[in-house]
């Protein structure tokens, strides 16, 4: 009994999960051609809601995300090419609209610089402490040592 009501909970979460990220793209905004919609769903999964943030734009309800679904289908319709698409879309809202960035020379700056920083950081400490060690003591001459020896009266 408990197991099946475990399992019922799950079935549950699930579809309304499902039902959450399926509700954001209306009737009238999809293609009667299914290839042409399957299209336009996989490039919408990679496009960022520029009000969410933190949403495709499949899985917003955000009136700019509605835009951008019908602009990506509109594109589709016209000819366009997937790469087309995305590339029509960045040079209108910038990289940020890409869930997923591209890599480029910026980005790896972008992601590579705490490294090198860290890298640069980790070698000037290593010869800043090299460089601060005290010499080792250079053994006492006869006469030194004898003028040490008289003021501590030995």
């Amino acid at each position: 009994m408990k197991a099946r009501l475990s399992a019922s909970l799950l079935a549950l979460m699930l579809m309304l999960g499902v039902a959450g990220t399926a509700l954001a793209v209306k009737p009238d905004e999809m293609l009667a051609d299914p290839a042409l919609e399957a299209r336009a769903r996989a490039l919408s999964e990679g496009l960022r809601c520029m009000v969410c943030q933190n949403q495709s734009i499949d899985e917003s309800d955000a009136d700019l995300a509605r835009d951008l679904r019908i602009l990506v289908r509109q594109r589709l319709v016209a000819g366009d090419t997937d790469k087309q698409v995305m590339d029509y879309v960045v040079s209108r809202y910038g990289e940020f609209v890409l869930l997923k960035p591209r890599f480029d020379l910026r980005n790896a700056l972008l992601w590579g610089t705490p490294v090198l920083l860290l890298l640069a950081g980790g070698v000037f400490i290593v010869l800043s402490t090299r460089s601060r060690r005290l010499p080792a003591p250079a053994a006492l001459s006869a006469e030194e040592q004898a003028a040490l020896d008289k003021m501590l009266g030995d």
